[in-house]
This record gives C-alpha cells, sequence and structure tokens, in this order.
C-alpha cells in the first residue's frame, strides 16, 4: 500500500480488538491501538508490529479525539476507524443501575459516536475511507437475559446504517460485524469466570449457535478480525450500512434440534 494507510483501533489490547490490530498491522496499515487498560503481554508483539499504543477510555471524548488526532500527527492521515471497545451487561432491567445503564450505553454507543464524529472529518479529507463498528448478534435481534446490552448493540446497528447513509458521499464506508459468543474475549471470559460451572456455560454458549454446536466451539477473534479486513479492503469498496452476523446462525432463529 502506498502511502501507508493509518488504522485507529479501540479495545485493541485483548480479543477482538486485539486480533484486528495485528492483522490490520500484517496487511500494511500503520495502526494506532487504544484501550482502558495496557496489556503488559502484548509489548513486545506490539513494538515488533509497530503498532503505537495508548490508554483510551472511549467514555471520554477528549480521550478518543486525541487517539485519532495522534495518528494524524505521525502519519498524515486516517484511512480506517474499528470501535470495537465494549462492556457486557447481564441483568434484568430492574435491577440495572444508573451507574451501569450508563457504563454500558456510554461505553458501547457514547464510544462509538465520538470515534465517529472525530474520524469521519478526517477520512473525508484524506478522499474517503472506513469505519468499522463491532456490535453483536444482540444488536440483530433482543436478547431475554441482557436488554440493556442489546439496547446498546440495536442502537449502534442503527447509527451504522444511519451514518453509512449519511456519509456515502463523502467516500466514506460504514458497516458493522456482529458476533456471537467469541472464545478469549474479556467479555465472555467474564461470564466463564463468574459461572458456578465454567464448562457447563462454556457449553451452553457453544450450543447456542448451530453452527459453532457443529463445530465443537466457539468463534475466535481471528475469525472476527478477518471480517473486519475485509470490510476494510478495497474489495469492499461498495459495502456500506451492512452488518455481518459471525454467529454460528445465532441470529437466524430457532435453531434445529440435535440429532
Amino acid at each position: 500500500m502506498s502511502p501507508t494507510r493509518t488504522a485507529v483501533v479501540t479495545g485493541a489490547e485483548s480479543g477482538i480488538g486485539r486480533a484486528t490490530a495485528l492483522r490490520l498491522s500484517h496487511a500494511g496499515y500503520r495502526v494506532f491501538a487504544g484501550d482502558q487498560r495496557l496489556n503488559p503481554e502484548n509489548e513486545a508483539l506490539f513494538l515488533d508490529r509497530q503498532i503505537s499504543r495508548s490508554v483510551c477510555d472511549v467514555r471520554s471524548e477528549a480521550a478518543v479525539a486525541q487517539l485519532i488526532s495522534t495518528a494524524v500527527a505521525e502519519t498524515g492521515r486516517l484511512d480506517l476507524l474499528v470501535n470495537n471497545a465494549g462492556v457486557g451487561l447481564v441483568k434484568p432491567i430492574t435491577e440495572v443501575t444508573e451507574e451501569e445503564w450508563d457504563r454500558c450505553l456510554d461505553t458501547n454507543l457514547k464510544g462509538a459516536f465520538f470515534g465517529c464524529k472525530h474520524a469521519i472529518p478526517q477520512l473525508k479529507a484524506a478522499g474517503g475511507g472506513a469505519i468499522i463498528n463491532v456490535a453483536s448478534n444482540a444488536g440483530l435481534l433482543p436478547r431475554a437475559h441482557d436488554p440493556v446490552y442489546s439496547i446498546s448493540k440495536l442502537a449502534l446497528v442503527g447509527l451504522t446504517k444511519s451514518l453509512a447513509l449519511c456519509h456515502a458521499p463523502d467516500r466514506i464506508r460504514i458497516n458493522a460485524v456482529c458476533p456471537g459468543p467469541v472464545s478469549e474475549t474479556g467479555m465472555v471470559n467474564a461470564d466463564l469466570d463468574k459461572a458456578a460451572d465454567r464448562e457447563a456455560m462454556r457449553q451452553a454458549f457453544i450450543d447456542a449457535s448451530p453452527m459453532a454446536r457443529a463445530h465443537r466451539r466457539m468463534m475466535t477473534p481471528d475469525e472476527v478480525a478477518q471480517a473486519i479486513e475485509y470490510l476494510a479492503s478495497d474489495a469492499a469498496m461498495m459495502v456500506t450500512g451492512t452488518c455481518i452476523a459471525i454467529d454460528g446462525g445465532k441470529s437466524l432463529g430457532v435453531p434445529p434440534k440435535v440429532s
């Protein structure tokens, strides 16, 4: 790629964000990774891949703006934003506190709003580019066990589609990926750690998706990262406003019975 393309990835220290940062780096992007906490285990690998790391709490507009402006200051351009930072919330709405609501909505939705707000002028200046929001299959259909999380992801899908329509004239493509349960992510690992029977919960995650059940495993972070790489690539030049479900068929409907 010439000139080198520049990407900003939030929530990049673990799971899908980490896999995405590494995959984009391998594809030739200069990657600027932000996360609320830096993982010491990534230091050598990210340094080797020339991935710049910084602390970024996406609930802060100033922090998101700084992450994007640093990328532009160092490379002169922005070509891609991946809004990946997110948190889960599994609770009936009658038990959700205002603080929990704010944390979930501010991280999953407002953080993406901040990213889009500050990335779009830079993408427009570069002649176009891409934004990819990491939503969830909870953004494709409501889920009973985590309604507030579902609200945040349904709204993120709405943001994706609305902004895709708004900024197509600027040659800015805005899409989303909607994963189901993904192994080795902070969100899934936290649920497993809280479970009375870790293995039973892991199996429940698998059984919820017919394709995952058929393959006897959850989706992986790199499988989601591959979809993000495609949406960022020139091969997806005419793809905008779409939401790719990477959930093993979980969002399709009532799964077939186990034979």
